[in-house]
């Protein structure tokens, strides 16, 4: 006799638009299917969190330095002429700075704050790659007599060089940066002199008028970021490859240096991919040989260096964030939420049902990466229902757009309860914002397992530092 199974009422899950396959359905192709981390290098998440408060950013000095040393070994052995400039904008604390200057590398910045960030950092102007759209008279002038590499973006700025040195009666090196079609889209063109169109030959020419005040170290381009194409570089390689060549034949100018730039990607998933990132991201050796492959076709006594200036790839994966449920709530018409006891104030536990989310102690305003890459989510304990559900993850904003995760697969979980989200390492410190809430504070895990404050959480009176109010504001005011 056939056993008839309980009737289980069918559900409908939200996709969002683009999404509706069956690979991107599948939660273990996605890595959805949460497991525990109840651990960052060896050291407990409850232990850091009971420590340093929730929210809590968490770096890992062994992850940090792995990655820059795989990173050079994987260019080093293919191209030995080949140096690491540290990405400052990619996250700029002074201890992640270190670390990765104390592996070798040199420093990048694309404004006056980051340059003064790296000269206090102990970095030379001469290892200081000077970047960006926007750099004022002052921050020319500082910048050439320290001898840093300043990669010229605009007219502006390279006519206003030519004034500089011609008023000082003296020469400056410079590079120029270019964008060019790598058969990436949308082609980068914001910054620097296209090469296609020739106006990167035409600023070649300018400077050749310049009778030698302007003199023309190297070439500089940047195709984009999270590039999953190694093909491309060897392109982008290949035309500044070209362009060099030119110069040398024009105007006998033996280029010392080329510089691709950056834009390998990390192990982050892009919210629109159906695949999670360890799937389609290539290995950095890759990159390595498609750049050194194009490079290593010049005759050895014409090689010019290799400067990258790689930034999201070498320390996404180093960041956590350990966040903290703060409420568990129904979005949409699912059964009544049950508590986990009798007291109102006792946590709420998520049912078994659609439309339901947590909010967390993190929002956007610490997250801004959120908004093109789906963060891992994992529970920082196992706890007693492993089942999972599709659950929201809302930010603690007082905004309806701080969503950070539409859906992700997680168990039933209580107020309390800590997440850790993984990675995110590169850019959510720099962009992040005291929007309604103070940034937490950040620790670093050192390689003998010591664990260290990098930054210190944030409170009123730092926040309040830089305001003055007016005396007339102040008569009858309470404290």
């Amino acid at each position: 006799m056939q056993t008839l199974l309980p009737y289980s009422p069918p559900t409908i899950t939200r996709h969002l638009s683009g999404q509706n396959s069956a690979a991107n359905r599948n939660r273990h192709a996605h890595g959805l299917n949460s497991n525990i981390c109840e651990r960052i290098d060896g050291v407990p998440v409850a232990d850091l969190a009971a420590r340093f408060g929730s929210p809590l950013f968490v770096f890992s000095e062994r992850t940090l330095r792995e990655k820059i040393q795989r990173a050079r070994e994987a260019f080093e052995s293919r191209y030995p002429n080949t140096r690491f400039a540290w990405s400052y904008k990619t996250n700029y604390l002074n201890a992640i700075c270190r670390v990765f200057h104390s592996e070798g590398s040199i420093a990048e910045v694309v404004s006056e704050f980051e340059y003064e960030k790296a000269r206090r950092n102990g970095i030379a102007g001469r290892d200081i790659i000077f970047n960006g759209p926007h750099k004022t008279r002052a921050g020319l002038e500082l910048a050439a007599s320290e001898g840093a590499m300043i990669q010229v973006d605009n007219w502006d700025e390279l006519l206003l060089l030519d004034t500089i040195a011609k008023e000082q009666g003296r020469s400056i090196d410079i590079a120029i940066r270019c964008w060019l079609d790598a058969g990436i889209q949308p082609v980068w063109s914001k910054f620097g002199f296209g090469v296609e169109n020739g106006e990167a030959w035409r600023a070649i020419r300018r400077i050749a008028e310049s009778r030698g005040r302007l003199n023309l170290q190297g070439l500089h381009t940047h195709i984009g970021t999270y590039i999953l194409e190694p093909n491309a570089y060897k392109v982008a390689a290949e035309k500044l490859i070209t362009l060099m060549e030119r110069c040398r034949e024009s105007y006998g100018w033996a280029l010392k240096y080329l510089n691709l730039g950056g834009g390998f990607p990390s192990l982050s998933t892009l919210h629109y991919s159906y695949q999670p990132a360890e799937q389609v991201v290539p290995p950095i050796e890759k990159y390595a040989e498609a750049i050194a492959g194009a490079l290593n076709t010049l005759p050895r006594d014409r090689r010019p260096r290799l400067y990258l200036e790689s930034g999201r790839a070498l320390v996404d994966e180093a960041g956590y964030l350990i966040t903290s449920i703060v409420a568990v709530k129904q979005t949409g018409a699912s059964g009544p939420i049950t508590l986990a006891g009798k007291a109102a104030k006792a946590p709420a536990y998520m049912p078994e049902s659609t439309g339901s989310a947590y909010v967390i102690d993190a929002g956007i305003n610490i997250l801004y990466s959120g908004n093109w890459y789906r963060f891992n989510v994992k529970p920082a304990k196992a706890l007693r229902e492993s089942a999972q559900h599709p659950v929201k993850l809302y930010g603690c904003l007082c905004m309806n757009i701080d969503v950070i995760r539409e859906q992700v697969s997680l168990p039933a979980m209580t107020t309390g309860d800590h997440l850790v989200m993984h990675p995110v390492g590169a850019y959510n410190f720099t962009q992040s914002m005291q929007f309604i809430t103070y940034r937490p504070a950040v620790v670093m895990i050192g390689l003998d397992g010591r664990v260290e404050i990098i930054r210190e959480r944030e409170n009123l009176d730092y926040v309040q530092r830089l305001e003055r109010v007016p005396e007339h504001l102040l008569c009858g005011s309470r404290e």
